[in-house]
């Protein structure tokens, strides 16, 4: 019975979490380039139970009372990276790249010792900052092959490739970084991904497409149905929980008494 409260409480936690993560994909629906996160399910691992200083027990001389699972944790949250709509926008500082899902716009950080650290976004709504820099609306520097890319003034062509071409000259060329697997890259802030030591370039197969923005690939209904499904199931353990407590109380306080 006891191990029967482990379980439905234990579900409660991992329904929890679940919830947690649907809540923020629905909140960033409205977030240019945002990938869905989704929480994947692990059976906790087997448990050997036993009990506390009763090595001497003629029933149970080993001390153990068996094993036990109690039922599913959250292993991993996954990222889905597949492209979203691509939506023209008509501004010329938008910018949207058109793959897989593998490449990212690089962007600039700036570190507490002055250099500049890498990060890559698809949220491609860029500005042009006091400084002529083309930055996120964070204020981030958008890099190019040749550093943070300066321009002088909102009128320029994007090409296909990433070259940015201003009064027929050719300025630089975004700095794309396309990576062979995305499940090892982090998510870092809202809307920015970050690389670890497993990551893997590839070539740029894409193409960049000038006043175009992509939307998030959070799918509306679908994220509804799981939050249903989740509270569904989170409210089934916590019945079982009441019953479990309700049956483990009469076992306590009338199991054995003297009338």
């Amino acid at each position: 019975m006891i191990r029967g409260l482990y379980a439905s409480g234990w579900s409660m936690m991992a329904n929890s979490r679940k919830m947690d993560v649907i809540a923020n994909n629905l909140s960033n629906i409205n977030t240019n380039g945002f990938k869905k996160d989704s929480v994947i399910f692990e059976s906790f691992p087997e448990l050997l139970a036993k009990r506390v200083n009763d090595y001497r027990s003629i029933a149970n001389p080993s001390g153990m009372l068996g094993t036990m699972e109690i039922s599913s944790d959250v292993g991993e949250i996954f990222t889905y990276y597949r492209q979203g709509q691509l939506n023209k926008t008509g501004n010329r500082l938008d910018l949207a790249i058109s793959d897989t899902g593998n490449a990212f716009f690089t962007i600039g950080v700036a570190a507490p010792d002055g250099t500049i650290r890498e990060l890559y976004t698809r949220d491609g709504a860029f500005t042009i900052n006091s400084q002529n820099f083309l930055a996120t609306k964070d204020g981030y520097l958008v890099m190019g092959q040749n550093g943070p890319l300066r321009l002088q003034d909102r009128e320029f062509i994007v090409e296909e490739d990433g070259t940015i071409i201003q009064d027929g000259a050719v300025i630089d060329r975004l700095l794309i970084r396309s990576f062979a697997n995305t499940s090892t890259l982090r998510k870092i802030g809202s809307n920015l991904v970050g690389r670890t030591e497993q990551t893997e370039e590839q070539p740029f197969n894409g193409r960049v497409l000038q006043e175009f923005l992509e939307q998030s690939n959070v799918n509306v209904i679908r994220e509804m149905v799981d939050m249903v499904t989740v509270l569904r199931a989170y409210e089934a353990n916590q019945k079982i929980l009441q019953i479990q407590d309700s049956t483990l109380e009469k076992a306590v306080n009338e199991v054995g008494v003297v009338r």
